[in-house]
């Protein structure tokens, strides 16, 4: 990172961390949680390029924030729906707890990949196998076409099939 950047992002860091903490912790009511996702947020953001132009931080800074619970919830959920999915399988079918083991390093592969995609992909990636929507509703939700939504499905498809094959 060159000097100009360095001291912007510290810079950045020095005047609003504490704010955005602060906002975090009341919003999640969890000390812990919100020092994670603070720390998350301004790792993202040492990865802009123009952070000395940067025109509205606490925006750009709660945008960010805001994508990172989001994903967050999105991931415990479908940890939630799997580990209920196990529970509700007859004896006979549960998978063993070396399955198991498989299975949960598979969904953090896939889950670790899914982070190498750009923000947008990514979440629209996530709306239709999570959330269900059809491309055309995820195209009107993140404002984009829907030839741009097809695109992001194979991009997501193809990088939950290379994770798996690792």
């Amino acid at each position: 990172m060159p000097a100009a950047d360095a001291a912007a992002a510290a810079a950045l860091f020095t005047a609003h961390q504490p704010w955005l903490l602060e906002r975090l912790r009341k919003r999640l009511r969890d000390v812990a949680e919100a020092e994670d996702v603070s720390s998350e947020t301004f790792l993202r953001v040492m990865g802009y390029k123009r952070l000395h132009a940067m025109h509205e931080p606490r925006a750009y800074l709660t945008t960010i924030a805001k994508n990172i619970l989001t994903e967050t919830w999105r991931r415990r959920d479908l940890e939630r729906a799997w580990i209920d999915a196990l529970a509700a399988l007859p004896q006979d079918l549960a998978p063993s707890p070396e399955e198991r083991a498989v299975l949960r390093e598979s969904l953090q592969a896939i889950a670790d990949a899914l982070e190498s995609l750009p923000a947008k992909a990514r979440t629209a990636f996530l709306l239709s196998q999570l959330d269900g929507l059809t491309y055309a509703e995820i195209a009107l939700r993140i404002d984009m076409s829907e030839r741009m939504v097809r695109r992001y499905m194979a991009d997501g498809l193809r990088c939950c099939m290379r994770a798996l094959q690792s």
